[in-house]
C-alpha cells in the first residue's frame, strides 16, 4: 500500500443556498472519503502536509469552510458562528448523499465534529480531532469579547457594503509569511505559511511584485458558544462507543487541565478513545505531520480498513 499525493485530487463545488463551499477530493473518489476540516482563519491548504502519509486507499476530501479560502461567505447581515460552520457538516452529507460521515478536524474543524456529533451520533463512524476538544467554559470576560465582535461585525458589514473600486493593500511574500506567522501566535512557521497563503491570495496588479489577501474579514468577528462545564459534560456523554482521536501539540495552550473532565468522560465511557501529545505547536499537523501521522494512520486502519482483495475484485466486476 502506498500514501496519497497532493496532485491527485479532483475539485469539487458543493452547492448552498448562499452560494458554495469548494474543496478537493484527494485519492480514492469510488467511496466516500474522510471529510477534513480545517481551522479558523485557515484553509484546507492546512492539511498538506498530512495528506502524503496517510493510506492511498482512502479518499480524503478538504474544504474551505464558509467565508475562508475560495468558498463563498455568508449571506450579508450574517454574524458566524460555531454552530453555523458545524452546519455545513450535515449539508455536505445530504448534497453527496451520505448516510454516514467521517470525521478529521484541526482546531475550529474539531469542535466542529465534536458538536456534530454529539447532536447526531448515529451519523458520525469515526472521529479524528486536532488540537481540539470543545471550547472553553465561558467566563465574564467573554461578554465583552461578544459585545466588542457584535460593534466590529457591523463596522465590516457597512465597510463591505460601501464597496470599493480600489485594490485591497498589498505585500511581499515574506511581509505576508511573517504576519501569518505573528497573527497565528508563531504558530505557522514562515516556510510553511504558503499551504494557508495558496488559496487566499492574489498578484497585485499595480506591483507585480506584492500580493494582496482576499477573504471574508468577518470571520475575524465570530460570536462562540458560550460553554458552560455542565453542558460540555453532558455533550461528551453523548459521544459513546465511538472510535475518537485526539491529538495534542505539546506546546500549545489549546487543549489544557480544564478540558480534563470532559476528556475523562470522553476516555472512561469509550474503549475506543484515544489521546496522544506529540511536539508542536497549535498547527502541529502542518509543522509536525510525521509525529501526527503515527497515529493517524493505526487509527483509519483500524476503523476504515483496506478492502479485501477479493471485495476489490468483485466491485471491479461488478462494474464491467
Amino acid at each position: 500500500m502506498g500514501t496519497l499525493s497532493l496532485s491527485d485530487y479532483e475539485d469539487v463545488n458543493i452547492a448552498v443556498p448562499w452560494g458554495h463551499i469548494l474543496g478537493r477530493w484527494y485519492g480514492n473518489r469510488r467511496e466516500r472519503p474522510i471529510l477534513a476540516l480545517h481551522g479558523w482563519q485557515d484553509n484546507l491548504g492546512s492539511f498538506d502536509r498530512l495528506i502524503p502519509l496517510l493510506p492511498d486507499y482512502l479518499g480524503i476530501l478538504c474544504i474551505d469552510l464558509p467565508g475562508h479560502g475560495c468558498s463563498s461567505g455568508l449571506p450579508a447581515g450574517i454574524q458566524y458562528t460555531f454552530v453555523e460552520w458545524a452546519y455545513c457538516i450535515g449539508r455536505i452529507m445530504k448534497e453527496l448523499k451520505w448516510t454516514k460521515v467521517s470525521l478529521m478536524g484541526h482546531s475550529m474543524g474539531g469542535v466542529m465534529g465534536f458538536l456534530h456529533t454529539c447532536l447526531a451520533p448515529h451519523t458520525v463512524d469515526f472521529i479524528i480531532s486536532i488540537e481540539a476538544v470543545l471550547n472553553p467554559v465561558g467566563t465574564v470576560w467573554d461578554l465583552s469579547l461578544y459585545g466588542f465582535n457584535i460593534d466590529k461585525f457591523v463596522e465590516e458589514e457597512e465597510r463591505i457594503g460601501r464597496g470599493s473600486i480600489y485594490e485591497p493593500k498589498s505585500y511581499t511574500l515574506d511581509n505576508l509569511c511573517d504576519y501569518l506567522y505573528e497573527s497565528s501566535i508563531e504558530s505557522v512557521p514562515p516556510n510553511r505559511a504558503q499551504h494557508l497563503l495558496n488559496r487566499v491570495m492574489y498578484r497585485s496588479q499595480l506591483y507585480p511584485d506584492k500580493f494582496y489577501l482576499l477573504r471574508d474579514n468577518r470571520t475575524k468577528y465570530f460570536n462562540d458558544l458560550m460553554m458552560s462545564l455542565e453542558l460540555g459534560t453532558e455533550m461528551s456523554r453523548r459521544i459513546w462507543n465511538k472510535p475518537y482521536l485526539i491529538i495534542k501539540g505539546a506546546d500549545s495552550p489549546f487543549i489544557t487541565d480544564k478540558d480534563n473532565e470532559i476528556l475523562s468522560i470522553l476516555g472512561n465511557q469509550n474503549p475506543e478513545f484515544e489521546f496522544h501529545e506529540v511536539p508542536g505547536t497549535h498547527h502541529v499537523h502542518l509543522t509536525n505531520a510525521g509525529d501526527c501521522a503515527k497515529y493517524i494512520v493505526p487509527f483509519l486502519r483500524r476503523h476504515r480498513p483496506a478492502p479485501k482483495k477479493e471485495e476489490v475484485f468483485l466491485k471491479r466486476l461488478h462494474k464491467l
